[in-house]
């Protein structure tokens, strides 16, 4: 957990990117954590809609739009709170954590049919916040990378911009885990390009996890 703490310490400041794919539409600068320099390469609201269309699963931070038709009433914005929960009127707790958009519909449609006749319930990803994973060492662009999308380590080094000189491609790592869950899971970039490990090449990454490149 210490060795986690450091390496993502170290990224302050730094860029927090929303990335689907490899190519940038749009760029926002916001504050964040009071020090950090936030870049948005993807107009939330679009990247917010594939998030719907593509089985993107909630993570805590997520923010989710919530409407009941003929109900407005219940119509709010929720955010994914940290133990996965989300709170709506009549439905109570909810644990949204890797679930889809169409799955809590289901659910709250279930919950809500207790109290109200057939209702039809929309839920949409307003902004994705929760899926994150780090970049740290020696590249152009080290920071935090939002994913709306499955996406592979060879699409987030796609994105990182240039390698220093000095970077040891032959020891790009992933840290996976925390504490005495924690591993290294070492790459090799020109395996990567070359095709010879397909394998890792199309290993997709995990929120929280953090790319190094020493």
């Amino acid at each position: 957990m210490v060795i986690r703490d450091r390496l993502v310490g170290s990224l302050l400041p730094f860029q927090t990117t929303i990335i689907d794919g490899v190519v940038p539409v749009s760029r926002v600068s916001v504050l964040f954590a009071a020090m950090a320099t936030v870049m948005v390469l993807f107009s939330t609201q679009v990247r917010a809609e594939d998030a719907d269309a593509t089985g993107y699963k909630l993570l805590p931070g997520d923010l989710l739009s919530v409407s009941v038709w003929r109900e407005e009433i219940l119509d709010r914005e929720l955010s994914v709170l940290p133990d996965g929960n989300i709170t709506f009127p009549l439905a109570g707790r909810v644990n949204v954590a890797g679930l889809t958009t169409p799955q809590v519909e289901k659910v709250l449609s279930e919950r809500l049919g207790q109290y109200l006749a057939e209702p039809v319930v929309t839920v949409s990803v307003s902004a994705v916040s929760g899926n994150k994973v780090y970049v740290v060492g020696k590249v152009t662009q080290p920071g935090a990378y939002i994913m709306t999308t499955p996406t592979t380590i060879s699409q987030i080094l796609s994105v990182v911009g240039a390698f220093d000189r000095f970077a040891e491609l032959d020891e790009i790592k992933v840290l996976r885990g925390a504490g005495e869950n924690a591993e290294y899971i070492s790459f090799s970039y020109d395996d990567l390009v070359d095709g010879s490990n397909a394998k890792k090449a199309t290993m997709l990454l995990e929120a929280g996890d953090v790319v190094i490149i020493p």
